[in-house]
């Protein structure tokens, strides 16, 4: 067994594939917005008072920015979507619990933050599908309609 075949197992395809690609295009340039402000100061984004250290900054821009490019592609999906979830998971705690923020506000809440982690442990599950990068790298040639197990 291949380690590619651990890291994605198999790639949906069909109209599975076909979801999984709007999902990844959406929700990749809802993170590059959302990155790119962060990545043009990766180390300092959030101002001198932060008590964040520069270097999780740096991954909370990174995981935002380049992971929202990763999604779009398809390409290193596993290592973005972990990035992704981590840097939501993050942001969920601070927004529900540090800041008391509700689900669902006009003031702040931390229902973008959930819902985006839950996409990215969609993908951490289900992969990019069979419309990205990395199945033409990592997916078998025979097989294009595989489902997940």
């Amino acid at each position: 067994m291949k380690w590619s075949d651990v890291v994605y197992g198999k790639f949906v395809g069909g109209r599975g594939a076909v979801g999984l690609l709007a999902l990844r295009i959406v929700a990749g340039l809802g993170f590059m917005f959302h990155g790119w402000g962060k990545i043009q100061n990766p180390m300092g984004w959030m101002g001198p008072d932060a008590g964040t250290p520069g270097f999780f900054q740096a991954l909370a821009a990174i995981s935002e920015f380049g992971g929202g490019l990763a999604w779009i592609l398809g390409a290193l999906m596993p290592l973005a979507s972990f990035g992704l979830l981590c840097t939501m998971a993050v942001a969920v705690h601070f927004h529900a619990v540090i800041k008391g923020d509700p689900f669902v506000g006009f003031e702040g809440s931390y229902e973008p933050a959930l819902i985006y982690l839950c996409i990215a442990l969609l993908f951490l599950l289900l992969g990019p599908g069979r419309y990205s990068v990395d199945a033409m790298i990592f997916g078998k040639k025979s097989g294009a309609s595989r489902r997940p197990s």
